[in-house]
């Protein structure tokens, strides 16, 4: 049995095949406008867990015309590719392509890298680095040639560091390569909070910044529900509530995913999610404030000489990243941001690029 996902593959003449069916307006053909809506493309490299989320998340929300799928394993690719074909009859018209050659990315307008080599047992942080390192030499050059327009986002983990590579692997201008960085940490905290709030999530301010890891930062000094101060009001209302409690809510923030990959194996819907608010917030210029990982030098006393990439919060558009904020911290939460920059710093430098 022949495999295919569309007639024509199957010896069907694709031309005249809607011949049949429609006749041209009135007496004469029908002629296509010069001002047609122009296609939006993203392409998602890593048919992963996560990748698969964050495409099945896009096509959903109908924020693209064609996604292309790029990924190592053929078979499981296209496997991915048609169980999201097979349900076009209940999604928005979306072109869905996919290939092991990264030429399938031609045009697009947002490339999203997911793809990462998994940590070994015993294998240090550092090897692991440089592994993702050389997938990543391979990736983003050719991703670049391929879509020289294109903004970059980078999923992949250790994110900002990732992220800093990618930058300087694709020789684009910083505001065109973005990390996901702590957009989804933000969110777990805002779940956090909500919940002891008894409040929609949406309506809580809230931002983790710094590193997407260990070393993030809660700005609790901004956190704030209708304009309202909710550090100052649960420090009223809870004596329970000092620097003990807040440090062990920020842990709780930053153990989650590991909570869930305890018990499920990995994490793929909240980062789907998270990445496809990313992604309408960048393709329809909506110039929403998200916590990403972008180039921090000179923010909040981090020096102008270390290009390191860490999560503030940023405007994000057509163009990528329009501004980043400058925020008020407390001294504390200016020391604990530097020293995440400096670790992150760090380790950038020990890859050579």
């Amino acid at each position: 049995m022949r495999k295919a996902s569309s007639l024509s593959q199957l010896g069907f003449d694709a031309d005249s095949a809607s011949s049949g069916f429609f006749r041209a307006v009135a007496d004469g053909p029908y002629t296509p406008t010069s001002h047609r809506r122009r296609l939006t493309k993203v392409s998602v490299i890593g048919a992963g867990n996560v990748g698969m989320a964050i495409a099945q998340t896009i096509l959903t929300r109908d924020i693209a015309d064609e996604i292309a799928l790029v990924d190592a394993l053929p078979d499981k690719l296209r496997g991915e590719m048609l169980d999201l074909q097979h349900a076009a009859a209940f999604l928005p018209r979306t072109r869905l392509v996919s290939d092991t050659d990264l030429a399938v990315t031609k045009g697009s307008d947002l490339a999203i890298v997911t793809a990462g080599a998994r940590q070994i047992p015993g294998e240090t942080r550092l090897n692991l680095l440089q592994r993702n390192v050389a997938l990543f030499r391979k990736i983003v050059p050719a991703l670049a040639e391929h879509s020289p327009d294109a903004l970059l986002l980078i999923v992949s983990n250790p994110v900002d560091i990732l992220t800093y590579v990618a930058w300087k692997l694709s020789g684009f201008p910083v505001n065109r390569v973005i990390g996901s960085g702590t957009n989804l940490d933000s969110s777990r905290f805002r779940f956090l909070l909500a919940e002891h709030l008894d409040v929609n999530a949406q309506d809580v301010q809230a931002y983790m910044v710094g590193e997407h890891g260990d070393s993030s930062v809660a700005i609790w000094s901004t956190v704030s529900v209708a304009g309202m101060s909710v550090l100052k009001s649960l420090q009223e209302s809870h004596s329970s509530f000092d620097e003990e409690a807040l440090e062990g809510i920020r842990r709780a923030v930053v153990n989650s995913a590991y909570e869930v990959i305890g018990l499920k194996g990995y994490t793929s819907w909240a980062i789907g999610y998270s990445v496809a608010n990313l992604v309408s917030s960048l393709l329809r210029d909506q110039r929403r404030i998200h916590p990403v990982s972008v180039l921090a030098s000179g923010f909040n006393g981090i020096p102008e000489d270390r290009q390191v990439f860490l999560s503030l919060p940023a405007r994000l558009g057509r163009g990528g990243v329009h501004g980043v904020v400058d925020m008020e911290l407390t001294e504390e939460e200016t020391r604990r941001l530097q020293r995440s920059a400096k670790t992150l710093w760090e380790n950038c430098q020990l890859l050579g690029l």
